[in-house]
């Protein structure tokens, strides 16, 4: 006949047992467990509390038995049961996922890393996220090779961070191809437990392109919607900007190397109007261009999810998100220097160079 392990309890552990049965953080499993311990001390057998606590009774023969051999630890860790669990290669699957690609795909993903390696897609998942590794996203750049990039970038950083006295500097850019367009059916709006709805296609109602000046002092913008974007539109912009500027001000227009901003007739017009000085950003870097930020404000704020049935019903959109920029605007303020953003593009361009050499060879 077998008999059930005696359970006898010091003080510390009777009263220890007792403080895990009326935690409220302890699991529910060591909960059980203590119970029966306790009753267990209490002299009871294995059958009866069993019936006490609902459990069965091979069940309340196993905690009793493991707690009489290793005491508190018994009943505090499990056992393991079945086969282990599969142990990752980490080093191999860091290998993996920065030097190769999947068989016919761009990327690898957690369940064909895992399908690799023989392991669960969780693991594969845990792993990247401990190394760092996002192998599904992809970020955009291009390094500026303009010739004048030094020159060019510190004349704009410059008025940046020392803009000079009696002057204003105007980021000035067009945001072109802005597109009307109408959704196919109409909407749910956002409520409780229900995100709001559009249509995944839309209806073009025509195109405007606005016209963007950033005081860098203030956050003012002056802005114009046209129907075009060539020298005759940015030569028209230009005298917008001439009327409801102070006339006692210099101004420093930042702009882009697009071929209407250098036009012979616009070269014209600003050779009659000394007050005007243009400062053009490098090839491929219109970061540099702080009127982007705004543009990129107005897209998300009003743009993107608006709903527009005709041009100027996108252009009245336009101008009423500038006048209510105005009211409260808020200048955005350039921080890094022309140095640190210099060693910043050496750093690139070296990997590039390295990355393009191991590449050939």
């Amino acid at each position: 006949m077998r008999v059930a392990p005696e359970i006898v309890l010091t003080d510390e552990e009777h009263a220890e047992l007792t403080k895990l049965v009326r935690s409220g953080l302890s699991s529910m499993r060591l909960v059980q467990r203590a119970r029966i311990v306790l009753l267990a001390a209490e002299e009871m057998q294995n059958k009866d509390i069993a019936r006490q606590l609902g459990v069965g009774r091979v069940q309340v023969s196993r905690w009793r038995a493991r707690y009489a051999q290793s005491r508190l630890a018994g009943i505090e860790r499990d056992l393991p049961r079945g086969a282990p669990p599969a142990k990752v290669d980490v080093a191999r699957l860091v290998e993996l996922t920065t030097q190769t690609r999947p068989e016919a795909a761009t990327h690898w993903s957690t369940r064909k890393m895992a399908a690799e390696l023989g392991v669960s897609a969780a693991s594969v998942s845990r792993h990247w996220r401990a190394n760092g590794l996002k192998p599904h996203v992809v970020r955009g750049f291009k390094i500026s090779r303009d010739p004048r990039f030094v020159e060019k970038l510190e004349d704009i950083v410059g008025l940046y961070m020392s803009p000079p006295e009696h002057a204003l500097v105007l980021c000035c850019d067009e945001k072109s191809q802005v597109q009307a367009l109408d959704c196919t059916q109409p909407g749910l709006p956002l409520k409780k437990g229900r995100a709001a709805t559009m249509t995944h296609d839309y209806k073009r109602n025509g195109t405007t392109t606005l016209f963007a000046a950033l005081n860098v002092l203030d956050g003012q913008v002056i802005g114009q919607c046209q129907q075009r974007h060539t020298h005759v539109e940015w030569l028209k912009f230009l005298k917008k900007i001439d009327r409801e500027t102070p006339k006692d001000k210099m101004l420093h227009l930042i702009a882009d190397n697009y071929a209407t901003h250098k036009h012979p007739t616009v070269q014209e017009w600003l050779a009659k109007h000394p007050r005007f000085n243009m400062h053009f950003t490098p090839t491929s870097a219109s970061w540099l261009n702080m009127v982007e930020r705004f543009f990129r404000d107005i897209t998300t704020e009003r743009l993107r999810r608006g709903v527009f049935t005709s041009v100027p019903e996108l252009i009245g959109a336009i101008d009423e998100y500038i006048a209510h920029h105005n009211t409260k605007p808020k200048p955005f303020i350039w921080t890094k220097s022309a140095r640190d953003i210099l060693q910043k593009v050496i750093r690139a361009n070296s990997r590039l160079s390295s990355k393009q050499n191991a590449t050939l060879h």
